[in-house]
């Protein structure tokens, strides 16, 4: 089974194009950080509350990633409001996100090779080989928004992550998102980790589009 980072990093990617999704940088860096505090979460190594979070568990968990992240939050130490935690391991997000690109292409799920993303200067194109693992997921959402089954916690963490990154509409179609609308609303307000990102990502998506229309 793929850790959230991974499902997260998978559902970036563009299927057409094999590119990361259209996302700010440093908002696909907030999204992979919500990733991993939420994994630890549901690992029982950090708690949280309305507004903050706290390491309750310094026992590693054997995934580099997650490890990394707790070592960090332990570093910051104490009581930490969520905000700053998020951004806090956002910075560490990048290599994050290489290291599950290197565990999706070792689980041959993509293929490595040469290419550039539009926006940065010559790097790696990662075409999807298998695409069950990334329609598994799209599954999964699909079926907690358009049934009324009781969600697992972590389809409901995926959920807020896919949200927050303006990404179901790769999954729903145009009426079946309207359709949706509550209940993607009511599901989105149970993860106080997954609230904490779906703001960050907004404020930099609102900073970004004001820059840019500076510019023009």
């Amino acid at each position: 089974m793929l850790g959230f980072v991974e499902e997260i990093v998978l559902l970036l990617l563009d299927d057409g194009q094999e590119q990361i999704a259209e996302l700010p940088v440093s908002a696909a860096h907030i999204v992979i950080a919500g990733a991993a505090l939420m994994e630890l979460a549901l690992r029982n190594r950090i708690d949280t509350d309305v507004r903050t979070l706290v390491v309750v568990n310094r026992t590693p968990t054997g995934d580099d990633i997650l490890d990394d992240a707790l070592a960090h939050l332990d570093e910051l130490g104490g009581e930490l409001n969520i905000p700053p935690a998020l951004y806090g391991i956002a910075v560490r997000s990048e290599g994050y996100r290489q290291k599950a690109l290197k565990r999706l292409v070792e689980r041959r799920v993509l293929r490595d090779q040469d290419g550039r993303f539009l926006w940065v200067s010559p790097t790696r194109q990662y075409p999807i080989i298998d695409d069950r693992e990334q329609q598994e997921v799209r599954a999964r959402l699909r079926q907690i928004l358009l049934t009324d089954e009781i969600p697992d916690p972590r389809d409901v963490v995926l959920l807020c992550l896919v949200e927050a990154s303006h990404l179901l509409a790769h999954v729903l179609s145009p009426d079946e998102l309207k359709q949706t609308e509550d209940r993607i609303g009511q599901l989105s307000r149970l993860d106080l980790i997954g609230q904490a990102v779906h703001r960050a990502v907004a404020d930099i998506r609102s900073t970004v589009k004001h820059a840019t229309s500076q510019i023009g």
